[in-house]
C-alpha cells in the first residue's frame, strides 16, 4: 500500500484462479495482503493508462503513429525491435 494513502473497502467479484493467484503471493511473502496485492496490481495498470493516454497525445501532435516507411528506416537507424521474453513470476 502506499504510505499515507486513505482507503476505500469495496466488495469485487474475481476470478478463481486470479484470487488464488494472490493468495499465493500472500503465502509467499510476495504481498502483505490479498488487498495490497490487488492495490500494487490496480496501481501497475493505471500507470499505463497513463502512459497510453501520454502516448495518445504524443502521437496526436506529432502527426500520428509511424508510417511503414518511417518504421523501416528507424528499424535501419536502430536495428528491429528485440523481441520481448516474458518474466515468469
Amino acid at each position: 500500500m502506499i504510505g499515507g494513502m486513505t482507503t476505500s473497502k469495496i466488495a469485487v467479484s474475481l476470478p478463481y484462479a486470479l484470487v488464488a493467484q494472490a493468495r499465493k503471493a500472500v503465502a509467499r511473502g510476495v504481498a502483505d495482503s490479498v488487498s495490497a496485492y490487488v492495490a500494487s496490481a490496480l496501481t501497475e495498470k493505471a500507470k499505463s493508462d497513463d502512459l497510453a493516454e501520454l502516448l495518445g497525445e504524443m502521437l496526436a501532435e506529432t502527426g500520428g503513429p509511424m508510417t511503414a516507411a518511417e518504421r523501416r528506416a528507424a528499424d535501419v537507424t536502430l536495428g528491429p525491435p528485440r523481441k520481448s521474453k516474458r518474466r515468469s513470476a
